[in-house]
């Protein structure tokens, strides 16, 4: 039984990924993988060089991507199905293309962490990201942009026969198209996936690849690489080499041995076969292994501590067991970005399947006694040749053309190739999956100007030739806020400044004003930030959004990655313009001027901005925080206090945001000092007296560490 590909429906609760937001993406992404390296720590030349290539300093020109909550109903999704008679695979197309569930057959067994909840956090580089299964990370450093949006899908062949799925999508934070071509070889125990990512720009472009599969977890389970050496990163941000499997006192290869989530990168030396396993108790489990192109092993843990608990209670549903995650990419660390010379690109094939090894010998006291017999029994059942082979055999189907359509993805790999004509044989991009976010731009690319009476393109594009189309427009609200952003993520401050200025000029909405705000804040301009802020939310009318306006993507069946930017109207009568939908807007900006408000004094100010919003708005967990905070720059701590007593949730909190523990200790010395100064015995009293409760608690570093 060769591959064959099925299209079927999932069912699961789900909470809907929601709209993206309605401002642009110009305030500097929060890094939580940022890194401060010691002046004593000795890289490897190519690490040290990677490590300082093109870190991203931006998320433009995608959307953020927060308008979840954490409100699950039963919902389907369009799923497809890889299958021979081993091994079946499930794929959600309208999430990335993950991998939700692969099973095999002969035991039964589930060999990743199959989530039985979608849960939309605040992972991803764009915010809604979901846990579990296996996900295809690019773009930067972080879970891609693309987690919570559809990607391209169809059949094409395979090679030995039957037929290969393959998934495509223009990824625009690096303008780098990928595909990646999953098939089960007759008889094979193994998910052979072939990964191609091109640069078809004449400019060498930073790439960045990690494949990231979601394990299950028990004190049992075990994961072994051929490393005696790791790069260590916590959420310090520090980079440190510790030795494989013991550091610090403690077996780190066993995830729930550690207290604090962490990455373990092994260094694995050169001309070894590159593999990581998860092994459960039995020494069972699941392995993936690749050809050496992609060169990079990784373990994150949670930990067992009081917050990786409560994160894995976060992205899934309390009292089903936890998870790890084993990963593999193109560089030793993901804090590393590859250079990849115009027209070229970079492939390589991966195997995913399962391992059953001798368990006293996995769990051994002998490290390198345990991580040989798990190679040699990966050996046994897929030699490193007949990968080699795969891949071999694979290169030539990589170029050949999708025979059925099983989903479509975004219209940017359209849009692109209508502005290069790039001939891309395998994936291509039909002029049929332009949409509304597209199409001002063609106008554009075509007439010189965007089309008049539509109301401002919400969608931003960046890259220096759309830039000069820009600059080459005739101006007008909509050209010149669109130049203020391009201008703004190539580094040029003052020109972005100027444009948002003429875009205001010429009659635009409050949204150059926002992104003047965003440039005076990043200029340590906290008073005029906050004026700007005033200003634009002076702008925003208290009205209620526009209905029919879903912009539930990869869930609902709704098109399009970019979520509530450019959605269809209520009547199919074309794109609703965000400058109309006022609901969305005006929350979105009072989370953004709030903090703003307080920080340069206007305290009154960041009240009456929380009290435009409708009652059942200010219950929204972002909101209640932004609560809390005021209340206790007014003076009053109880009720501040009385806001957490009451129980929220901030649905995109950050992953190692400390904002939630940060206000609660905030607000216990102010209870414990009254109108005394905060003292350290205060401090030390605070924590005593009012420890933050467990609903609070998603601290990812220890408490007091820098």
């Amino acid at each position: 039984m060769a591959t064959g590909v099925r299209r079927t429906t999932l069912t699961l609760p789900a909470a809907p990924v929601g709209p993206a937001s309605p401002l642009p993406a110009v305030r500097a992404p929060g890094d939580v993988h940022r890194v401060e390296l010691p002046e004593d720590l000795e890289l490897p030349p190519d690490m040290a060089r990677q490590l300082r290539y093109a870190p991203l300093d931006s998320l433009l020109p995608v959307a953020v991507h927060d308008g979840y909550g954490r409100t699950r109903a039963e919902t389907t999704l369009d799923a497809l199905v890889i299958e021979n008679d081993r091994l079946r695979a499930t794929v959600l197309p309208g999430l990335g293309g993950r991998v939700h569930s692969l099973h095999h057959k002969p035991t039964d067994r589930e060999l990743l962490y199959r989530n039985p909840v979608l849960q939309p956090a605040n992972f991803a580089l764009n915010g809604a990201w979901v846990s579990g299964g296996i996900e295809w990370n690019t773009g930067a450093t972080g879970h891609t942009a693309l987690s919570c949006a559809p990607v391209h899908a169809a059949t094409v062949p395979a090679p030995g026969g039957g037929e290969m799925l393959r998934l495509w999508e223009w990824e625009r934070l690096r303008d780098l198209p990928f595909q990646v071509d999953l098939w089960l070889p007759e008889g094979s125990d193994f998910l052979l996936v072939g990964v191609r990512v091109r640069n078809p720009h004449l400019n060498a472009v930073p790439a960045y690849w990690w494949s990231n599969i979601a394990v299950p977890e028990d004190e049992h389970t075990r994961v072994l690489a051929p490393a005696d050496d790791a790069w260590h990163f916590g959420y310090e941000r520090t980079l440190r080499r510790v030795p494989v499997p013991e550091s610090d006192g403690a077996d780190r290869t066993y995830p729930l041995r550690s207290e604090h989530p962490a990455d373990y990168f092994y260094e694995i030396p050169d001309g070894d076969r590159r593999w990581i396993a998860s092994l459960d108790g039995t020494g069972r489990g699941l392995v993936h292994t690749s050809t050496d192109t992609l060169r990079g092993r990784k373990l994150f843990l949670w930990g067992a501590g009081r917050a990786g608990r409560r994160w894995q209670q976060w992205l899934t549903e309390p009292g089903t067991g936890g998870y790890a995650e084993i990963q593999a990419g193109l560089a030793r660390t993901q804090l590393e970005h590859v250079r990849l010379e115009g027209g070229a690109e970079c492939a390589w094939l991966e195997a995913y399947g399962p391992l059953a090894a001798d368990p006293a010998v996995v769990h051994g006291a002998d490290w390198a006694a345990a991580r040989r017999a798990t190679g040699d029994r990966l050996e046994a059942v897929l030699p490193r040749a007949q990968v080699d082979a795969a891949f071999a055999a694979w290169r030539p189907y990589a170029d050949a053309e999708p025979k059925e359509t099983l989903a479509t993805g975004s219209g940017w790999g359209a849009l692109e190739r209508a502005r290069t004509g790039h001939d891309l044989p395998g994936t291509p991009f039909a002029e049929s999956t332009v949409g509304p976010d597209q199409r001002p731009w063609l106008t554009l690319l075509h007439t010189g100007d965007f089309p008049r009476g539509g109301g401002i393109p919400a969608a931003p594009l960046v890259a220096a030739p759309w830039r000069d189309l820009l600059e080459s427009a005739p101006p007008g609200p909509g050209t010149d806020y669109h130049l203020g952003i391009a201008q703004w993520h190539a580094g040029d401050r003052a020109q972005a400044v100027r444009s948002w200025e003429r875009a205001l000029a010429h009659g635009a909405d409050c949204r150059p004003l926002y992104c003047l705000a965003v440039a005076e804040e990043t200029a340590g301009e906290t008073a005029r930030a906050a004026q700007r802020y005033a200003e634009a939310l002076a702008c925003v009318p208290d009205e209620e959004p526009v209905d029919g306006v879903d912009g539930v993507d990869g869930v609902d069946g709704a098109e399009g990655a970019e979520g509530a930017e450019g959605a269809e109207g209520a009547d199919g009568a074309g794109p609703v313009d965000v400058t109309d939908r006022t609901g969305p807007l005006l929350p979105a900006l009072v989370r953004a001027a709030v903090p703003a408000l307080l920080a340069a004094g206007r305290v009154d100010e960041a009240a009456a901005a929380l009290g435009r919003l409708p009652e059942a708005a200010r219950g929204d967990g972002r909101l209640a925080l932004l609560t809390a905070q005021v209340a206790l720059a007014q003076g009053d701590a109880r009720a501040a206090r009385a806001v957490f007593d009451r129980g929220f949730d901030v649905p995109d909190l950050r992953e190692g945001d400390e904002t939630l523990s940060d206000t609660w200790y905030a607000v216990a010395e102010a209870l414990v000092a009254g109108a005394r100064p905060v003292t350290p015995d205060v401090r030390a009293r605070a924590r005593a007296e009012h420890p933050l409760p467990d609903r609070y608690e998603f601290r990812m570093r220890a408490a007091g560490s820098a």
